[in-house]
């Protein structure tokens, strides 16, 4: 059986001070929920989680990898130095990432594969915007994104993946997909891993990533092929990020 996994998203929000109080309200309030728990972070604040979570359930990773090991790329952050400051998780072809700094499929593929050979685990993104779905796209567009990194990485590293389904058109909308039109892309998504190494396919972690909040987390995570979710807003307050994880 799969273990849950709830991931906090804070996006390009928090300080010092109110990160500290986040962070210190969920490992308060942490209990034996029967779910990991991470937090993805703006990289300037890796190393104060790495400070105020070492020793506590709580893994942490960040939001974004370069494809380059170093170098003369202003800007950009090396999973070297993620693996730095002991992220375990990164976040590769986020909607947003996608549509504001334009990552294509093969990008977000080749972001995959240089988390995976650092040792970091890939939380790969996919999902398809309102009016793909409207046009009866959502299979075609999401299976394209996850095929890409299939391409790019070994069938034996498909165990190390984490996915998430994000629709866009539920990311701070205040819509959220129906427990039944989460399910057919889970299950969509996890049989086309299946069709590359089925044994991996079924151990493999699909998180829902649109709009979960603590009313809404226990039925979308009652569905057989979501193992927990990608949180944006409500990880930002510790009292609905625990409300999500006790979901489980």
């Amino acid at each position: 059986m799969r273990q849950k996994l709830v991931i906090g998203n804070w996006k390009m929000n928090g300080n010092r001070a109110s990160n500290t109080a986040l962070l210190s309200g969920i490992v308060a309030g942490l209990n034996d929920f029967g779910a990991d728990c991470a937090v993805c972070v703006p990289a300037p604040y890796l190393a104060q989680c790495q400070a105020e979570l070492a020793g506590t359930p709580v893994r942490w990773g960040a939001q974004d990898v370069s494809i380059h090991a170093g170098g003369a790329y202003t800007g950009e952050v090396s999973a070297a130095m993620l693996q730095d400051f002991g992220s375990t998780y990164v976040l590769c072809g986020h909607s947003e990432r996608r549509a504001y700094h334009h990552e294509s499929n093969e990008l977000v593929a080749q972001k995959t594969a240089v988390a995976l050979a650092a040792g970091l685990t890939p939380v790969v993104c996919v999902g398809e915007s309102l009016e793909q779905r409207e046009a009866g796209q959502t299979e075609q567009v999401i299976c394209a994104q996850l095929q890409a990194v299939l391409e790019a990485i070994a069938p034996q590293q498909i165990a190390d993946l984490v996915l998430a389904y994000e629709p866009v058109w539920a990311i701070g909308t205040g819509k959220t997909a129906t427990p039944q039109i989460a399910q057919d892309a889970h299950r969509l998504l996890r049989a086309c891993l299946a069709q590359r190494h089925a044994e991996a396919a079924a151990g493999v972690k699909i998180l829902y990533g649109g709009s979960m909040k603590p009313e809404n987390a226990k039925e979308l995570m009652a569905q057989p092929d979501i193992d927990g979710g990608l949180i944006g807003g409500a990880a930002l307050k510790s009292s609905d990020f625990l409300g999500i994880i006790q979901a489980v």
